[in-house]
């Protein structure tokens, strides 16, 4: 059965008036403009004469008359007074079957060089948790086929499952073990904030060519755009609840959640959000529940999710390891 709840979503963005703007300012990481109607989440394209492709931009906020953009790539080349056109949707991605044995980009894009996926439909990335009345409670085992775990350990189909540890202790290599020997239909990986050599050491030495057959890896490397970076987790947590849709049984690995945190700082900041704990501004806190719910079981399929968090000097009561702790 097609479903149709993406064009029922998309009916709530379109507009019949076509509006366009101009930048106004730019300032690290910020794009202002005047942009009248444009709304909190909606895509803008920024047509600048010295650049050869359109530049992708989200609307997260307003200071005055003029909206606050944060690009989805490299400002080089952005122009004082270049057209803003909004899109009147948010951002969407494809999913499919033809999935699985790929990796992906921040924005869910191929950059495996094996071509565009076929036979997919597109799938809004930020979507509601399962509802609470039909979320079937954690009863069975997952078998990760890790003896530590299974034996010691146990983990539930649906569970959510933090992993803190600091830097370089094998969180990376955990993950890999649990991809290539979990009971899983389906690995849904998203490497957030990873510099750039460690993302092909994983996907050859931890992941290897057996767990890659039935995996979607996300990158989001170091050097991306804070807010590409923050987009990744949504997008990996989209392609997981598509699959669970689908009826199978998914395994969610994500690392890391403090990666994740840092770049909702940075989009917060750059937007005007005042710091609050440890720097991190309001937002972070009531992001990190909206994105960590929407994995478990609902009345089709099961996510079950383990995120890693970066303990600095194993201090737990660190703002993100105490908040992602207590979610």
């Amino acid at each position: 059965m097609i479903s149709l709840e993406p064009y029922i979503s998309a009916v709530d963005w379109i507009s019949s008036v076509e509006v366009r703007g101009r930048v106004t300012e730019l300032v690290g990481l910020l794009i202002r403009a005047a942009v009248p109607g444009a709304r909190v989440g909606e895509l803008c394209l920024i047509h600048s004469p010295h650049r050869a492709k359109v530049l992708r931009a989200e609307v997260v906020g307003f200071r005055g008359s003029e909206v606050i953009l944060m690009p989805l790539g490299d400002v080089s080349d952005v122009a004082m007074g270049a057209e803003v056109v909004p899109t009147g949707t948010s951002l969407t991605i494809k999913v499919g079957e033809d999935l699985i044995g790929r990796v992906l980009d921040g924005l869910g894009e191929p950059i495996d060089g094996k071509g565009i996926i076929e036979d997919a439909v597109d799938k809004i990335v930020l979507a509601r948790p399962p509802d609470p009345m039909k979320r079937q409670r954690v009863t069975r085992q997952l078998k990760t086929g890790i003896k530590a775990f299974d034996g010691l350990l146990t983990v539930g189909v649906g569970q959510r499952i933090g992993i803190f540890a600091a830097a370089g202790v094998g969180k990376s290599t955990t993950l890999g073990m649990l991809a290539r020997n979990t009971e899983a239909e389906v690995n849904v990986i998203a490497l957030i904030g990873e510099r750039g050599r460690e993302v092909r050491d994983f996907l050859e030495q931890d992941l290897g060519e057996e767990g890659m057959k039935r995996s979607v890896v996300i990158v989001a490397t170091s050097n991306e755009p804070s807010l590409i970076r923050m987009k990744a987790a949504y997008v990996a947590t989209a392609i997981a609840e598509y699959f669970r849709d689908q009826g199978k049984k998914v395994l969610f690995l994500m690392d890391s959640v403090t990666r994740f945190a840092r770049a909702l700082r940075e989009v917060g900041l750059a937007a005007g959000e005042p710091p609050a704990r440890s720097g991190f501004p309001p937002s972070v806190f009531s992001e990190l529940p909206r994105l960590l719910e929407r994995t478990g079981n609902s009345d089709k399929g099961s996510i079950t999710a383990f995120y890693t968090v970066l303990v600095e000097g194993d201090d737990m009561t660190e703002p993100i390891a105490d908040e992602t702790r207590s979610i």
